[in-house]
């Protein structure tokens, strides 16, 4: 197997044709776009978010479009994304009501207001949130938190997780979320593993639209894309790989996904969101392989992790996934998130049939 296919194996014009993908972001967004600059966000991001500071600046006008935008869609994505937007207090009028301007725009202002009540989607702990958006954003740009990965006390390879600067994905702001993978010298000798995938995740509803897996290993060449139409609520996974045993093969998949969709990668940055209080379960949509899932952690304890790195408050979350309806066991698995506003993944423990295997920090870089 020659890795020069790598190259062939990333062509995919059904994909290129829906997705227009544009890294770093440029200076100034094209017409249409929603979001502010990249360079505005990182400053930003470094004080907590106020809760709907332009939308107090709304008038009774502005709070009838938005009710219009929302009439007529008839699918639980959109009764989901009109939950985005927080109940706003102006000004001199008492809670839940708009100013004035007429009985119409007073009307649909109300209409609104009733419709935002509870945060979606309701699986979701709406703590720490503000909408869809967190109010402590714990995401910086230049962020990476690398981990060693060991098996058996000896080292197999390095793991990064990193935030890399805001890409323009069908001319929205987006995280670029970038996990590597790399075996260690020892491990290389005998199964080399040089892996990436980066997924785009959307600035203002945090919901991944892409992402695009890169495996290069001994035994195979591998790349997979997958699409989340959040206007049609369907996920789309294509799959091209050369392996030794079976040569080239392809595979497409696509199925229905509910409004606010994680991918399997999306859902190690997002878990970072919530606030993960001691005895508490948090939970969120996932969609993998054909299949709609929920995650759920419960946070367990709060305890001093010994790294590296020194002593670092953390938090024990011990995770698991229901598939149709049926909790599904994941193992004795656990994740330790940093007990501060950025929850960085410090360790991550999997007992497997022989032994436990252990990716732990050495090393974090945190952003700007």
């Amino acid at each position: 197997m020659k890795y020069e296919k790598a190259d062939q194996l990333k062509k995919n014009e059904e994909f290129e044709g829906a997705v227009t993908i544009v890294k770093p972001q440029t200076e100034s967004p094209s017409a249409g776009t929603e979001a502010p600059p990249a360079e505005q966000t990182a400053a930003k991001s470094e004080t907590p978010v106020k809760a709907d500071k332009s939308a107090t600046k709304s008038s009774g006008k502005s709070a009838g479009k938005t009710s219009a935008k929302t009439t007529g869609k008839s699918s639980e994505k959109a009764a989901d994304k009109t939950a985005v937007k927080a109940p706003v207090k102006a000004p001199g009028v008492p809670a839940g009501k708009a100013p004035a301007k007429s009985s119409k725009a007073s009307a649909k202002t109300e209409a609104v207001v009733t419709e935002t009540a509870t945060r979606q989607p309701e699986i979701e702990d709406s703590e720490g949130f503000n909408g869809r958006r967190p109010v402590n954003d714990p995401f910086r740009v230049g962020e990476e938190v690398v981990h060693d990965v060991h098996y058996f006390k000896v080292s197999a390879g390095e793991l990064r997780m990193k935030v890399e600067p805001f890409a323009m994905v069908n001319n929205r702001k987006s995280y670029t979320f970038a996990v590597e993978i790399r075996t260690s010298p020892l491990f290389s000798s005998f199964y080399s593993v040089e892996d990436r995938v980066e997924t785009f995740v959307d600035y203002e509803d945090l919901v991944p639209r892409v992402f695009q897996l890169h495996v290069k290993e001994s035994g195979q060449l591998r790349e997979a894309k997958m699409l989340f139409d959040v206007e049609k609520n369907t996920a789309t996974f294509w799959e091209k790989k050369v392996t030794k045993d079976h040569g080239e093969e392809e595979k497409k998949q696509n199925w229905e996904i509910l409004p606010y969709t994680q991918n399997v990668y999306s859902a190690i940055f997002y878990m970072r969101n919530f606030k993960w209080e001691t005895g508490k379960e948090y939970s969120f949509r996932v969609g993998n392989d054909n299949e709609n899932l929920v995650f759920s952690g419960k946070a367990l304890r709060r305890e001093v992790l010994n790294t590296k790195l020194g002593p670092i408050k953390a938090i024990v979350v011990q995770p698991k996934i229901t598939l149709k309806g049926k909790l599904n066991p994941i193992g004795d698995n656990f994740i330790w998130l940093s007990d501060d506003d950025r929850k960085y993944i410090l360790r991550i423990e999997s007992k497997i049939k022989i032994g436990t295997l252990v990716s732990e920090v050495v090393e974090i870089k945190p952003g700007k």
